[in-house]
């Protein structure tokens, strides 16, 4: 028996499956009937369009989640093209007990602020970057270090974007001085960032990684660096495997986690072209698709009342 992804390939999960799931977006039912269940040990998931809603809120369902998911030994790993001190506000209290990748798979870390992996684009590259972005004038440049975010574009529809995604945001003058370990270079366009920005950073694809985000974000990065890269240090640290990972996404820098997890789930509101590279698909991220499906998968009956959120 095989099961069929999202797209055009397949793979053998006959240990797992008593029947083919179908690529239907709230077929929570199938998945709530596997036996055996998988031997889960490491759920990643990206957060903007993904595990929030449009709302940007975190469901309230996730946190009696996240502590049933500890009790019994399952990394919870929030995945996302935030700044790391961002998560960690957003997860409060219950921060020091989850890993996090962040800044697009540049920088991963648990919740103590322990490093496990980073790939840094490089302060010269970044600062090109930079300097091609100030003649868009729909968009602005955000370098992203591990010591802070740095932004010279000043108008306030631009900073009130920027800080929802970046706790340790600096304004600067100019970003041609910035010293820091730089990461990635963001860029927020208020257009489109796949039709506007990114055509525009084509010169650095030869030896970069640029990358749509989102709508209106375009990542520029390392090479190497990847969220999938991220989750596949992630599970040599925990000695988890592809087969005890679930990893769940929406846009096109979820694409390599896909690669890196058996159980790889696109949202419903997913890009198409993330719904080829799953295998699964999830209900949406307006749906508590998240959540709900690792419920199933886990076989995890939903509580009659759930915890509290965490304290900031």
């Amino acid at each position: 028996m095989v099961v069929e992804r999202c797209g055009t390939s397949a793979a053998p999960l006959e240990s797992v499956l008593e029947a083919p799931l179908t690529d239907h977006a709230d077929d929570l039912e199938e998945l709530a009937r596997l036996r055996p269940r998988p031997e889960i040990r490491l759920i990643a998931a990206d957060m903007d369009g993904t595990l929030v809603d449009d709302a940007k809120q975190i469901p309230e369902e996730l946190w009696p989640l996240v502590d049933e998911l500890r009790a019994r030994g399952i990394a919870f790993c929030p995945a996302s093209g935030r700044q790391y001190h961002n998560l960690v506000r957003e997860f409060g209290e219950r921060a020091g007990d989850l890993v996090f990748i962040a800044d697009s798979g540049a920088y991963v870390l648990d919740g103590a602020g322990h490093e496990i992996s980073s790939d840094c684009l490089g302060l010269e590259a970044a600062k090109r970057v930079a300097a091609v972005i100030r003649g868009v004038p729909e968009a602005g440049a955000i370098v992203c270090g591990k010591r802070s975010a740095w932004i010279e574009r000043r108008d306030g529809p631009f900073v009130d974007e920027v800080s929802h995604y970046y706790l340790k945001l600096r304004l600067v003058d100019d970003l041609m001085q910035v010293e820091d370990e730089v990461l990635k270079v963001a860029i927020y366009d208020f257009t489109s960032g796949e039709h506007n920005s990114a055509p525009r950073l084509s010169e650095f694809r030869a030896g970069h990684q640029v990358v749509v985000s989102g709508p209106h974000w375009v990542d520029v990065l390392s090479p190497s660096a990847s969220k999938g890269r991220a989750l596949r240090q992630l599970q040599a640290a925990l000695g988890a495997t592809a087969d005890q990972t679930m990893a769940f996404g929406d846009f096109l820098n979820d694409l390599e986690m896909m690669d890196a997890a058996t159980w790889s789930f696109a949202v419903a509101n997913a890009h198409p072209l993330l719904k080829e590279r799953a295998r699964f698909v999830a209900p949406a991220n307006n749906a508590n698709g998240v959540v709900r499906t690792i419920r199933a998968v886990l076989g995890l009956r939903a509580p009659v009342s759930g915890s509290r959120a965490p304290s900031p």
